[in-house]
């Protein structure tokens, strides 16, 4: 067993079966090579976000059993939730955390994804730094259109899957499969029931808007609160930071006379990217992740 760690993140259209989901975790809890550090379910996006580590030996079969298993209890053509999905298994990237790299992570995607179309006759899509072309990079162009337009989608030759066949799996879709850099899916809760302005407001702030570089947005409803969201993602927290983009949420939420009422993190966040909108918000001099007792006790 080798001593790389790779973090692997799967995102399942199933955020409201708490049973459906435990059964697609089995496979990671039975692997002691394996640890499920985090997952969560969120049903107005109808959606479950799994982060996970291990080594590549060990993450390569628990993957595709898990996909498997999505495979067979999730059925699209009766899932309906506020995130877009093409897939019962959406999306699974894989990150560079230990003793590996970029490289290591995309030869795993690649693996990974050859089996998932063999076994399961899953169309893969490889993404972000494993995309085979320029215009499968953004996991948004791949997705556009969603499950309901991939049958014809996929007959396209710029859409022939990198694995599976060149159909989509009746059920469960297709899956987006690749390498990437630490993200941090960050969303923004407003005091409004009306979806256009958090559309509005995503669409300033991000990157195809002519907003930050590296952030994804788009807005949600929350049906269960009343409210709407600004669902995003943030590929690069150093360049594009936590701070800068709840600053630019809310002076643009003023616009339409709406209140930021509150924000969470998706899954797991670097301990840098907190300290750091703290650090701004506190306004610290010269504050490090040294002065965080915890840091130092680790150290020990």
């Amino acid at each position: 067993m080798s001593n790389q760690l790779i973090e692997c993140v799967p995102n399942f259209s199933n955020g409201r079966d708490p049973e459906v989901m435990q059964q697609i975790l089995a496979p990671f809890f039975r692997n002691p090579e394996i640890r499920v550090l985090d997952y969560s379910q969120d049903a107005d996006h109808n959606r479950g976000v799994v982060t996970l580590i291990g080594s590549p030996e060990a993450l390569e079969p628990a993957i595709v059993e898990a996909v498997g298993v999505a495979a067979r209890l999730i059925d699209l053509r009766k899932h309906h939730g506020a995130h877009p999905r093409m897939g019962a298994t959406d999306v699974i990237p894989f990150v560079p955390i230990r003793n590996c790299t970029v490289q290591d992570c995309d030869e795993l995607a690649k693996r990974v994804g050859k089996r998932i179309g063999e076994e399961h006759k899953i169309p893969v899509y490889l993404y972000e730094d494993s995309a085979t072309s320029p215009n499968r990079k953004n996991l948004a162009k791949i997705r556009k259109g969603e499950f309901e337009g991939f049958a014809d989608k996929i007959r396209e030759d710029e859409w022939k899957p990198d694995f599976g066949p060149q159909e989509i799996h009746p059920s469960a879709g297709v899956v987006a499969i690749g390498a990437r850099q630490f993200l941090i899916a960050y969303n923004i809760n407003l005091d409004t029931d009306k979806l256009e302005i958090a559309d509005a407001i995503a669409k300033k702030v991000r990157f195809v808007g002519g907003g930050f570089r590296f952030v994804k947005a788009m807005g949600v409803e929350l049906h269960e609160r009343n409210q709407v969201q600004v669902s995003m993602n943030l590929t690069n927290f150093e360049k594009s930071h936590i701070y800068q983009v709840f600053e630019a949420v809310k002076m643009e939420a003023r616009r339409y006379g709406v209140n930021v009422v509150g924000s969470e993190v998706i899954g797991l966040a670097p301990m840098a990217a907190l300290l750091d909108t703290a650090a701004y918000y506190l306004q610290l001099e010269g504050f490090t992740a040294e002065q965080v007792i915890e840091t130092r006790l680790l150290e020990q």
